[in-house]
């Protein structure tokens, strides 16, 4: 039963380290949301044509559920 215990402080601290030194390594290396060196202009830049190519593919979603993606095969000759 001790040594059970004893495993278990050793785990706690050895995961409490792990995590530690990921966070330290993570606040070090500069991870951010932002790109670096990224000017505002280039940040609205992206997000006007993140939001462009969105609209762009909904709309060709909506043209493919509405089957008006494909030309269509019908003859334009009336049939007596």
């Amino acid at each position: 039963m001790e040594n059970r215990k004893g495993w278990q402080k050793g785990t706690g601290l050895r995961l409490f380290t792990v995590v530690a030194l990921c966070l330290l390594g993570m606040l070090l290396s500069g991870c951010s949301w932002q790109h670096p060196g990224e000017t505002a202009q280039e940040v609205s830049r992206r997000h006007e044509r993140s939001l462009q190519l969105n609209n762009q593919m909904m709309l060709s979603d909506i043209d493919r559920v509405l089957l008006l993606d494909r030309p269509s095969h019908l003859t334009d000759k009336r049939i007596p």
